[in-house]
């Protein structure tokens, strides 16, 4: 029993390994402050570490303001793919979205990446200048 049991635990050992298997160069992503209206994109670098390719079929952000960009192509054992995520800095203050990156990984395929920052308040419109007639107190004589 013994022998069955550390044969099929080499077996499922060597499948995984084989395996696609996916990993960022980074899983947060800090903004920093930004300037309201600024450019929001920044990009993932996604890297297939398996030795089979690794599919990406879905990206989904945890909100309308944050939109992912990714390639439908395979990425090749040991290779690397851009994923573009934009985040809406017309939205002012502090932000934490999360996005979550579906693949064939059998490990991991579900993996969650984070972006965070801050987008400063809009600029102050400039004041408007108001031209004043001059009142006149006196009334007219008839």
């Amino acid at each position: 029993m013994k022998k069955i049991f550390a044969v099929l635990s080499l077996t499922a050992s060597f499948v995984f390994a084989t395996a696609q298997t996916i990993s960022f160069d980074k899983t947060t992503l800090d903004y920093g402050t930004v300037a309201y209206g600024s450019e929001g994109h920044r990009i993932f670098t996604v890297k297939n570490t398996g030795e089979k390719p690794l599919l990406i079929s879905r990206v989904q952000a945890s909100c309308g303001c944050t939109t992912p960009e990714w390639s439908q192509d395979p990425i090749m054992p040991g290779k690397t793919a851009p994923l573009k995520v934009g985040y809406n800095t017309t939205i002012a203050g502090p932000f934490t979205k999360i996005i979550e990156v579906y693949s064939n990984d059998a490990e991991n395929s579900r993996a969650i990446i984070n972006i965070k920052g801050t987008v400063e308040n809009p600029p102050a419109a400039p004041a408007q200048e108001v031209a004043a007639t001059p009142v006149s107190n006196q009334k007219k004589a008839n």
